[in-house]
C-alpha cells in the first residue's frame, strides 16, 4: 500500500511540476481563441468587407472626395425670363447704382432679361438679374436685384413685405444701404444701393 500511496504522490507531483513548468515558459499570454463554428464570420472576413466598402464609396470621412446629393429644398425659380415693368419707386436722396451716381428721384424700374451670373455656387443665375433706373424713357442707371420666390421669402427676409403690387423703399441699419423692395407678379425683388 505503501507503494501505491508513493507512486501516486510521484505521479502527481509530475503532473504539476509539469503544468507549473509550462506556464513558466509563456508568462501572460491569453489562449488561443475557440475554433469558429460553421457558418460564423471571422474577424479576417470582416475587416475585408469594411477595406471593401471603404474602397466602393462608403460615405466614411476617410477617403470621401464628393458631396453626397442633397435634397432640393426649393422648387425651380419662376422669375420670368423677359423684361418686365416692375413698378415706379421714389429715391429719397442720391445714391450710386453699379458704382454710378443716381440722384434722388422718382424711377420707373425695369426687370431686365440680363442674368447678373453670379459667382457663389448654388445660386441660381435667373434669380439674379439686373434692374434699370428708367426716368423721361432715359435709363438713368442699373443695379442688380435678387428675386425671391413668394414661398421663400420667410427663409431669407423677417421684415414686412410690401402687399402684392407694391414697393417700398428703405434705409438699412448703420444707413449705407438703401433698399428697393418690389413685390410683383409672385415674387420679391431686392435692390441694394449704395448710400
Amino acid at each position: 500500500m505503501k507503494r501505491f500511496v508513493i507512486a501516486g504522490t510521484l505521479v502527481g507531483a509530475l503532473a504539476f511540476g509539469g503544468t507549473a513548468f509550462a506556464q513558466a515558459e509563456k508568462p501572460n499570454q491569453p489562449p488561443p481563441p475557440p475554433p469558429p463554428k460553421s457558418g460564423a464570420k471571422t474577424a479576417d472576413t470582416q475587416v475585408k468587407k469594411t477595406t471593401t466598402h471603404h474602397a466602393a464609396g462608403g460615405n466614411e470621412q476617410a477617403g470621401h472626395t464628393a458631396p453626397n446629393p442633397q435634397p432640393g429644398t426649393t422648387t425651380d425659380p419662376n422669375a420670368q425670363a423677359t423684361a418686365l415693368v416692375l413698378g415706379t419707386v421714389r429715391i429719397p436722396r442720391a445714391v450710386k447704382a453699379d458704382g454710378k451716381e443716381l440722384p434722388a428721384g422718382t424711377y420707373q424700374v425695369r426687370l431686365t432679361a440680363d442674368e447678373a451670373k453670379p459667382d457663389a455656387k448654388g445660386s441660381s443665375e435667373v434669380l439674379e438679374r439686373w434692374v434699370e433706373f428708367v426716368k423721361g424713357g432715359q435709363v438713368v442707371g442699373r443695379e442688380i436685384a435678387s428675386i425671391i420666390p413668394q414661398a421663400e421669402l420667410r427663409m431669407v427676409q423677417k421684415d414686412r413685405a410690401p402687399a402684392p403690387g407694391g414697393s417700398k423703399v428703405e434705409t438699412l441699419r448703420g444707413g449705407e444701404f438703401l433698399r428697393v423692395w418690389i413685390n410683383k407678379a409672385g415674387n420679391h425683388y431686392l435692390v441694394h444701393l449704395v448710400a
